[in-house]
């Protein structure tokens, strides 16, 4: 079978109704609208939003709620466990966590979470450190450095 031998299966397919085009066409006059009306006139009915002069869903549903705070400070993270891949003694910085692939932009505040395991001691430099994390560093052999 080739591409221009395909067509859809018998039945799948009708023609269109061309409406008002005379008595011998089936839809003439009212063209199957019905006399007067609403779903007479030119767009047949009502818009998907309206609802009979109700106040529609879309208007009724409450609209951008809540507190957006200007002041946060949004943190790349990074865990524990990831630092392993650094060499023992080495220095880990924003510089370096882009070079190792972990972040994407040195720009970015970094944290360090706690999940994990670090077993090498490594001096990290980040904004923020999260108590756990601190605690497992330390207890590497590690010294913890906020920028």
């Amino acid at each position: 079978m080739k591409v221009h031998e395909l067509r859809p299966p018998e039945g799948a397919t009708h023609r269109r109704k061309r409406r008002g085009r005379g008595i011998a066409a089936g839809q003439g006059k009212t063209g199957g609208y019905g006399t007067k009306g609403q779903g007479v006139r030119s767009k047949h009915g009502p818009q998907p939003y309206f609802e009979g002069g109700q106040l529609p869903l879309v208007r009724r549903l409450p609209h951008k709620r809540g507190f957006q705070n200007v002041n946060r400070v949004e943190y790349a993270v990074v865990n524990v466990g990831a630092l392993n891949r650094f060499a023992p003694g080495s220095v880990v910085d924003p510089a370096a966590l882009v070079a190792s692939g972990l972040l994407k932009d040195e720009c970015v505040p970094v944290k360090i979470l706690g999940q994990g395991e670090v077993d090498r001691p490594l001096t990290i430099k980040a904004d923020g450190f999260s108590a756990s994390a601190k605690e497992k560093i330390i207890a590497a052999g590690g010294t913890v450095v906020e920028l």
